[in-house]
């Protein structure tokens, strides 16, 4: 809220009931705008808005119901507390009230301090949504920076020691090492960068599920992979059912989901090691898709906290690779937003065992969409 005084709407077809509850919060320093009709209610929050509504329920042209549904309806005003003020104290009026879109119901004839604690209350309420959309608005413009700005420069500085590094004969030993470290830092905040961006795309993903080959994105991302595996002699390979494994989810989800779980298994696989991704032909009403590596595996301690955003595990990338802790994080949330699951499984050997579980699409099932 800024320093303008808090303006409080009272709409009540009875000048006396407006008097009384003018006298009493204005008291408390608040300004009272009166309505005695829907319509002198609507001008007055047209002419200004005001920061809180006190509406009495039964008013003989419209009802309080029909007026809180009304403003609850536009965008103006949708974000306005409404308090019912009735002099009926039935539970089902009560209920109407609050379902219609009211956050309170004060009945008459009422306690003074009561009301004013309500109005208090809700007027604090307020506040804090309003903070907490200015943050949000906030975070999208940094979001904004990191994706426009931020990006590109670190770009702009990998590009350039790139090129110094191709002429590193020319430079002197300590400048190459300078520049290789530039390099390297450059490297892992643009990492960082595009993974802090697909977390938060993860939690804006607007999912659009559909029948998604499950197989052909397996295949499509171990074909990316190959080259980073293959700088570390890794040994990649993909097994995929031959009968089509057709997934009800989004396909973009998917493929972030799948897209982490693959590149960490090779991050974290030592050099001359073994990554394989397994889509199994569907059984009952799920799809499974088995990633092993022979990595280092995860510790008690690590399995606590694998799938916390930021979740720093104790194990290390063995290629010098730039690690987040926001990998995982990503995985669960768009997993548990398509209806799947994704497990840690026990295993003997060393290294991990991750299973995806994923709805299959409906005709998989024999369903008719």
């Amino acid at each position: 809220m800024n320093d303008d005084p808090i303006t409080i709407l009272v709409i009540d077809d009875q000048e006396e009931n407006i008097r009384v509850v003018g006298t009493v919060l204005s008291s408390v320093g608040y300004d009272i705008a009166p309505a005695m009709s829907a319509e002198q209610a609507f001008k007055r929050m047209t002419a200004r808005q005001p920061d809180l509504i006190l509406l009495d329920v039964l008013m003989p042209d419209t009802n309080g119901l029909e007026v809180c549904q009304q403003i609850q309806a536009d965008e103006r005003w949708k974000d306005i507390p409404v308090i019912f003020l009735s002099a009926a104290d039935d539970k089902n009026l009560i209920v109407q009230a609050l379902e219609a879109g009211g956050v309170d119901y004060v009945t008459k004839p009422f306690n003074k301090a009561e009301l004013i604690s309500r109005v208090r209350t809700q007027l604090s309420l307020k506040q804090a949504r309003d903070q907490l959309r200015m943050l949000a608005e906030d975070k999208d413009e940094i979001l904004g920076i990191l994706t426009h700005d931020l990006k590109n420069h670190l770009a702009g500085i990998s590009l350039s020691a790139g090129l110094l590094q191709d002429r590193v004969a020319e430079l002197t030993p300590r400048c190459a090492t300078l520049v290789g470290n530039i390099a390297r830092s450059s490297d892992r905040m643009i990492v960082f960068v595009k993974e802090f961006l697909a977390n938060q795309s993860a939690e804006r993903l607007q999912l659009k599920p559909a029948a998604t080959s499950l197989g052909e994105t397996v295949e499509a991302l171990v074909a990316n992979h190959r080259p980073s595996a293959m700088l570390k002699r890794i040994q990649l390979t993909s097994v995929v059912s031959a009968e089509p494994v057709l997934v009800y989810g989004d396909a973009e989800g998917l493929n972030q989901v799948l897209e982490n779980l693959i590149s960490n298994a090779i991050k974290f696989t030592p050099e001359d090691g073994r990554v394989s991704i397994e889509v199994e032909p569907p059984q009952g009403r799920m799809a499974r898709c088995v990633i092993r590596d022979s990595g280092p595996g995860f510790s008690q301690n690590d399995r606590e906290k694998m799938f916390r955003r930021y979740g720093r595990l104790s194990a290390r990338p063995t290629g010098g690779e730039s690690s987040t802790g926001l990998g995982l994080s990503i995985v669960k949330r768009l997993t548990h937003a398509m209806g799947g699951s994704i497990t840690l499984e026990e295993s003997d050997s060393p290294g991990s065992v991750f299973v995806l579980m994923l709805p299959l699409a409906p005709h998989e099932l024999g369903v008719v969409e």
